[in-house]
């Protein structure tokens, strides 16, 4: 039986490097991405935490014992536009719900906080997740390709990008 986990929005000494290692480690087992991904990750993080402002952004982690298993972040670009960015659930921990919930608190703060658009962009082979996204009402609206992230010449290091947008109504959540 799995441990109970808990979310919480305070950023500890050392979460945004274990985020930045637990995002490697995953994504290099499951999809083959390579170091550059990991630093694609640690700059992004470190750029959050360097000029985060609580108004605007926020970040949550989920975990159990003290350990990091899923996280998701809001990162306000604007007064009505915000970015979603590092959802992500541990494997041994996926189909217990902690990504709805991770992704409730997010929509919860967006609309709190009055975006009228939340966007992120996320890998075409993340199909979980884009059911997920596609649940809770966010769309398709921008396709790219982009030349980062794979090892090796299966794939020609090329993957296919989305951009989603979700438009929050008052009776959106």
């Amino acid at each position: 039986m799995k441990a109970k986990w808990k979310i919480r929005h305070n950023i500890k000494p050392g979460d945004i490097g274990y985020l930045t290692y637990l995002h490697g480690i995953l994504y290099a087992k499951e999809y083959g991405y390579d170091q550059t991904f990991e630093a694609y990750v640690a700059g992004g993080l470190a750029e959050f935490v360097q000029s985060f402002s609580p108004h605007k952004d926020r970040i949550w982690l989920a975990e159990t014992n003290r350990r990091i298993i899923g996280s998701i972040a809001i990162v306000g670009h604007s007064k009505v536009d915000a970015q979603l960015r590092w959802f992500l659930v541990h494997p041994d921990y996926r189909g217990l719900g902690i990504g709805k919930e991770l992704l409730k608190k997010a929509l919860q703060f967006c609309k709190e906080r009055k975006y009228k658009t939340i966007f992120l962009w996320t890998a075409s082979e993340l199909t979980a997740a884009g059911h997920l996204y596609t649940s809770f009402g966010f769309r398709k609206t921008e396709e790219k390709t982009h030349e980062i992230w794979e090892r090796g010449s299966q794939k020609k290091g090329m993957i296919c990008v989305c951009k989603t947008i979700c438009k929050q109504s008052s009776t959106t959540l």
